[in-house]
């Protein structure tokens, strides 16, 4: 495939004080990077650049004003730059208004370029809440800028690690609202997505695992009503459109079974039902060492008419600045943006 068919993906930096440059920069230190996509940073290249520096990591950056000026080749990182952020303002490690605003602004210009056509797809490094919200945007993350810039009403947070994969029916709320959001209608859409999603990847006959809410599944009604009254009948009209679904299945047993290969993947009822076990499996501590020596895992946002996948992590405040982040996962969420972005 000759460069200028390559998928060209918008890459946002992330919140400036935290690892999001430092990934981008190692991650697009990668050859193999150029060999499957175009990528083009959305920050701004003096953050970048310094980024590179304390990584010693040998890679010009190239400022552009459009994404067609790019010259996508390993060495050089192409960067839409914004302007957003000087170093000397720059504050590692803390949450800042200016550094909200700077972020927030990434993204919105990746979406933007997406839904106008001039970038095949987007990923998206870690920005953080605290930050974000000191600058007015009030949204819960990512998701949901990009649900509301998009006008989509019905989608789903994925997360991915090889074949482990899960779908939330809820995220970015408390866990009281959490039950109170198990509704058969929201259940059967996250089934459509996740069933579309494995397609999409190439999964002709997907088999779909949907996790009970309650303990046993409620144990006949005596822990809750949600799994026979709003998990079951979604499942039950899926299977009836011809679906591969099974399930309400007690949730301390479906992802071994999916671990296993009896599914490619999970409906999970709520954020911590999904986050834990992916993250039990994709990021890996030494104790003996202190660093973090894996932190695989792919977030992907579902029924979207653009491509967004990201890294599955945050901002990492307490390491930013220090060249010594992980970027393991912004070099897998780069890899899948590429391979949805060619279908």
């Amino acid at each position: 495939m000759t460069i200028n068919r390559l998928p060209l993906l918008g890459i946002t930096m992330g919140d400036p004080g935290g690892i999001g440059p430092e990934i981008c920069v190692k991650a697009l230190n990668d050859p193999e990077i150029y060999r499957i996509c175009r990528p083009l940073v959305i920050g701004d290249a003096e953050i970048l650049l310094d980024a590179a520096r304390f990584c010693d990591i040998n890679l010009s950056v190239t400022p552009c004003s459009r994404a067609d000026q790019g010259r996508y080749v390993h060495g050089t990182v192409d960067t839409l730059s914004l302007d957003k952020m000087s170093l000397d303002v720059l504050k590692h490690k803390q949450v800042t208004a200016a550094q909200g605003e700077a972020s927030f602004a990434y993204v919105e210009k990746a979406i933007d370029l997406a839904l106008a056509g001039e970038i095949d797809g987007t990923v998206t490094g870690p920005i953080n809440k605290a930050a974000i919200h000191a600058a007015g945007h009030l949204f819960a993350g990512h998701t949901e800028i990009y649900a509301t810039r998009t006008g989509t009403r019905d989608y789903a947070m994925m997360l991915t690690h090889g074949d482990f994969r899960v779908t939330h029916v809820s995220t970015h709320v408390s866990l009281r609202e959490a039950c109170d959001r198990v509704k058969k209608d929201r259940v059967g859409k996250v089934i459509d997505l996740t069933d579309a999603a494995l397609k999409k990847i190439g999964l002709t006959k997907p088999r779909i695992g949907v996790a009970g809410l309650n303990p046993h599944c409620g144990e006949g009604r005596m822990f809750g009503d949600e799994d026979e009254d709003e998990i079951k009948p979604a499942v039950m009209a899926a299977v009836h459109q011809g679906r591969q679904v099974e399930g309400p299945i007690p949730a301390d047993t479906v992802f071994s079974k999916m671990k296993g290969g009896m599914y490619d993947a999970v409906v999970v009822m709520y954020h911590d039902q999904g986050h834990i076990p992916m993250k039990l499996i994709g990021f890996q501590y030494d104790q003996k060492t202190g660093q973090w020596g894996e932190m695989s895992g792919v977030n992907v946002t579902l029924g979207l008419p653009i491509v967004r996948t990201s890294v599955d992590h945050g901002t990492a405040f307490g390491k930013a600045g220090e060249g010594r982040a992980n970027s393991q996962s912004m070099t897998e969420a780069i890899r899948l943006g590429a391979m949805l972005a060619r279908r």
